[in-house]
């Protein structure tokens, strides 16, 4: 089986974090026995659109980009698609380029790209419908893809790696946020919230202003080091295909304060791996990360449980497993 497996979000020098979960899965995959090769952004010209921050957020800035870009794509999914089985188009503008290239194709949504499908619903019902299989991150994106229309759709996280053993927190104990400092992220609820108490913010984004002390993108060992020492992880996002810096934290036995929405249901279930609240709400987010750094036990206990519940959720063999059967399905339709 040959797959070739287009995205706007991949590791390239100077944004070796940019899609890093798209590379662990392209070399699981591999791992597997299927031949996949990869159409990144370094292989087509995007406008400056796939970048740090994403497509989604960077056609914000330059909506006539994004036209070109699908165009650009489409040339170059006709040209790599030349002897490949299916193609695997990761975000929905990509699926745009694998549709007009009339490849048989499968889609993954990861959340910013059903965000764009509601404000061109018809457009996206083509796309969707076009495919034939489409992946969903959490069961939240799995919902709304079937209320536009998808059929076959299966869930499949996103994968994590888990640390031999879980982190140690250090003292004194702080609570870390990492992700985009936007407000789809929650981080004036953070900010507001977190006033007077020890945060640490590793990311950047346009709202860097609210939170000065922020670390910008910061190496991977260093971001691990910062999960390994946390007390707390916070993430108040007001929305999320799925919460990959959520499950991280998780993974490293953290206790994690999260936001009740969307893929985030899927890893935080409250009291029991960590402490839910609701979105926009920073009165309920402080009252929740005070408790949590009032009560060691209740963190290690929650820590625990969030460390088991992605060994199981976030397994990379039952997820590439997965992804296979979704290839298999997809290619028997044909």
């Amino acid at each position: 089986m040959r797959v070739l497996v287009v995205t706007t979000s991949y590791p390239r020098p100077g944004l070796e974090f940019s899609g890093r979960f798209v590379a662990e899965a392209v070399e699981r995959l591999r791992e597997a026995g299927v031949d996949v090769d990869v159409l990144g952004p370094a292989s087509y010209r995007h406008f400056g659109l796939a970048g740090e921050v994403g497509v989604m957020h960077a056609m914000r800035r330059r909506p006539w980009g994004g036209p070109l870009l699908v165009a650009s794509l489409t040339r170059a999914v006709r040209r790599a698609a030349r002897g490949a089985d299916l193609v695997h188009a990761h975000w929905l503008p990509t699926a745009a380029a694998a549709y007009f290239a009339r490849v048989p194709y499968v889609v993954t949504l990861h959340g910013t790209d059903v965000a764009l499908a509601h404000r061109a619903p018809r457009l996206a019902r083509r796309l969707l419908r076009g495919a034939r299989e489409v992946i969903a991150v959490s069961t939240a994106l799995a919902e709304e893809a079937r209320a536009l229309g998808a059929n076959g759709v299966t869930v499949i996280p996103n994968g994590i790696e888990l640390p031999a053993e879980p982190g140690e927190e250090v003292s004194p104990p702080y609570v870390l946020f990492a992700g985009r400092l936007a407000p789809e992220k929650g981080i004036e609820e953070l900010v507001a919230a977190a006033d007077g108490l020890p945060l640490v913010v590793a990311g950047d984004g346009p709202l860097r202003k609210l939170v000065p002390s922020a670390r910008g993108f910061i190496p991977r060992p260093e971001f691990e080091r910062l999960l390994a020492g946390a007390a707390v992880f916070a993430c108040p996002s007001r929305r999320e295909g799925f919460g990959v810096a959520c499950a991280e934290a998780m993974s490293y036995g953290r206790a994690v304060v999260a936001s009740d929405v969307g893929g985030l249901r899927d890893l935080v279930r409250d009291e029991e791996t960590g402490l839910a609240v609701p979105p926009r709400d920073p009165d309920a987010l402080r009252a929740a990360i005070h408790r949590l750094l009032g009560d060691a036990e209740l963190r290690a206990r929650l820590g625990s449980a969030a460390r088991e519940h992605v060994r199981g959720l976030c397994d990379w063999r039952r997820i590439t497993e997965a992804t296979v059967a979704v290839y298999r399905n997809a290619l028997a339709r044909g």
